[in-house]
């Protein structure tokens, strides 16, 4: 049994093999390398639905109890909420949830504009600049960082480690990111205790020292969490966002003209090109079926939002950019208990990214042909590693 998942041209477009999975069954067996296999879900309806079955645990140390991975992963990153089951997740997630609220976006809003104008000065009518590097990356990074509390200075190597924890086929590279993060996120945890500040880090801190709501291992692995978690979607919304406006003009040029619709478009972009390609290691706890599949208890279970998000028995015409469609109830985000925690901070950010860009350079196009464009090497999210652009 071959795996499409472990091909080269999945990286570059993993559409048609979701689809030709999806055509056989929306949930079935696929081999995931040393012999082993998982159950990976293609279908809208089965991806909700396994979204929404606490039968499907996100407690990875449990399933991997006493046995030999051969990773060195940080328990930061390995151990982090989002690998965590009821009720140890419902007290982490708690503890930040009114960072991102939408009257906590809202109330970012002005800030996000501002380093959005700030970025774009950059940007030279005429002169190639990539979206990621210039745009895409900083903006996103910037805001968590402010959030945080994360220093001017730090702010290169935070990007640089999360890129390496998404490094498809190369574990020991993200082992070594992994470490390098957690240590560096420990080290500042120590200095924002000896210099308190108004972060939401410190609040983390506070919680921990304070009202004894966390371990000092949840609190490194929370930051973590955020500091990663908090840019890497909205860098690849971005700039899969941009690039398929780049690719319909006439959606790029309704944007211009009717800038309300701007809100609407961030969902059928997400719906589109979905920043998550693969949400994170289930398990099953007990024997399930779904859609049709019969799992045995104790199974791998990898959900796919991006074949959810292009189901043609949910979305008419899924593979072509619309924006008067109804996408509402979208996966890009997850769904259930685990949906994406900063979802309102990606919209808003990604809202007011496309409404400054498509206002300040109304003759952006690319600056070289489709095929030369990359996306980067990984399952789990799907990105470009450049997009360049002629403003």
């Amino acid at each position: 049994m071959s795996n499409p998942l472990q091909d080269p041209a999945f990286f570059q477009n993993p559409y048609p093999a979701f689809d030709a999975l999806r055509s056989v069954s929306p949930v079935q067996e696929v081999p995931s390398g040393g012999g082993r296999s998982s159950y990976l879900v293609t279908g809208y309806a089965e991806a909700r639905e396994a979204f929404a079955d606490l039968r499907l645990s996100k407690d990875t140390a449990r399933f991997f109890a006493g046995k030999d991975t051969g990773r060195n992963l940080h328990p930061a990153v390995s151990q982090s909420m989002l690998a965590t089951d009821p009720p140890q997740h419902t007290r982490l997630r708690s503890l930040v949830t009114k960072a991102f609220t939408p009257g906590a976006v809202a109330r970012l809003r002005p800030y996000i504009a501002s380093v959005t104008d700030e970025l774009l000065n950059e940007w030279v009518p005429g002169e190639q600049t990539d979206v990621i590097e210039s745009f895409a990356v900083p903006l996103p990074v910037t805001v968590i960082c402010q959030l945080l509390g994360v220093p001017d200075a730090d702010r290169a190597a935070v990007r640089a480690w999360s890129n390496e924890l998404f490094a498809a086929g190369r574990p020991e590279r993200i082992d070594s990111a992994s470490h390098a993060v957690a240590g560096y996120m420990a080290d500042l945890i120590a200095f924002k205790r000896r210099a308190p500040d108004d972060s939401l880090l410190n609040d983390l801190i506070r919680a921990r020292d304070g009202e004894d709501r966390l371990s000092e291992d949840e609190l490194v692995s929370l930051a973590v969490l955020l500091l990663v978690a908090g840019h890497e979607t909205t860098t690849n919304l971005i700039g899969n966002g941009l690039l398929a406006l780049l690719q319909t003009p006439g959606s790029l040029h309704r944007l211009r003209d009717e800038p309300d619709l701007v809100d609407a478009a961030v969902d059928e972009l997400l719906r589109l090109d979905s920043p998550v390609s693969l949400a994170t290691f289930r398990f099953t706890t007990e024997a399930i079926s779904l859609g049709g599949t019969e799992i045995p208890a104790g199974s791998p279970v990898l959900i796919a939002p991006g074949a959810a998000n292009r189901d043609p028995a949910r979305f008419w015409e899924p593979d072509r950019l619309d924006l008067n469609r109804a996408t509402k109830g979208h996966l890009a985000f997850g769904h259930g208990i685990h949906r994406c925690l900063g979802a309102p901070l990606a919209r808003a950010e990604a809202e007011i990214a496309f409404r400054r860009i498509v206002a300040r350079f109304p003759r952006l196009r690319l600056a070289v042909p489709n095929a030369e464009l990359r996306r980067r090497p990984t399952r789990l999210v799907r990105g470009l590693e450049s997009l360049p652009v002629l403003p």
